[in-house]
């Protein structure tokens, strides 16, 4: 099945035209890359896909079914997720606070004044299970705020997951990392789409994070697809050289 189809998409503001009738499809359990210089239209592609942004032309389809004019919110709700350049979290909650929010969300439990016995039991399962996932049992309880940069991103990263995505957009997920921080969040999204075979799609700016974990790359050039492929395809596209790796010496 394919998980995401866009077909077309444009969005202009004013003069300047931000995306410019972009097409691909992401096929579903596949991780793509969405990589380009700066200004190439990467947040606009996303926040169109997630629903911050409304097309100028152009239809998103999620699992064959048109979203094109479907409210952000409700694109959570039938399993699509996004994280954001700037870490989204409450920093001044634990993680443990952090993922209860989210999971009690997606458990349609936010307006409820307290929880049953059962309810709360699935509650905390669910965020050990998270805590889990990402490494982070240790630092359940510790501030977010004063956790390393890393954690923080993997705090954001399980918020997302606790909606129980099936298609899940992370944008710079590594942004503003150093080495150990970076490996280890590439490590929990390569867990994340093998372990529990979820559509990936990640704008990153980290070539070696694009290289090692994606499927396919899309390349955005001025708001347009420059080049589509396997990564080797595209390291080797003297057309992307140019534009974003830069030329080898």
């Amino acid at each position: 099945m394919t998980a995401l189809r866009i077909e077309n998409l444009s969005r202009r503001f004013g003069d300047l035209v931000a995306v410019d009738n972009v097409s691909l499809r992401v096929e579903q359990g596949e991780l793509r890359a969405v990589i380009g210089p700066n200004g190439a239209g990467k947040t606009t592609f996303f926040n169109l896909v997630s629903g911050l942004v409304s097309p100028s032309a152009g239809r998103i389809l999620f699992e064959d079914k048109d979203i094109t004019g479907l409210a952000a919110e409700r694109r959570v709700a039938i399993g699509l997720a996004r994280t954001f350049q700037i870490t989204e979290i409450f920093p001044e909650l634990t993680v443990r606070e952090n993922l209860r929010i989210a999971v009690e969300v997606a458990g349609g439990h936010r307006l409820l004044p307290w929880l049953s016995g059962a309810g709360a039991r699935e509650v905390e399962s669910r965020i050990t299970e998270l805590l889990a996932t990402a490494g982070l049992a240790g630092k359940a309880d510790g501030v977010v705020g004063e956790l390393s940069h890393g954690d923080q991103r993997a705090t954001e990263i399980l918020m997302a997951l606790a909606l129980r995505p099936r298609l899940l957009l992370l944008d710079e997920p590594t942004a503003g990392m150093g080495d150990q921080e970076t490996h280890d969040v590439a490590q929990l999204i390569r867990r994340l789409h093998r372990n529990q075979a979820l559509t990936i799609v990640l704008i990153e700016h980290d070539m070696r994070v694009v290289f090692h974990l994606a499927d396919r790359i899309t390349v955005l050039a001025e708001g347009s697809v420059l080049a589509e492929g396997a990564p080797d395809a595209i390291a080797a596209n003297e057309a992307v050289q140019a534009a974003y790796l830069g030329k080898a010496a």
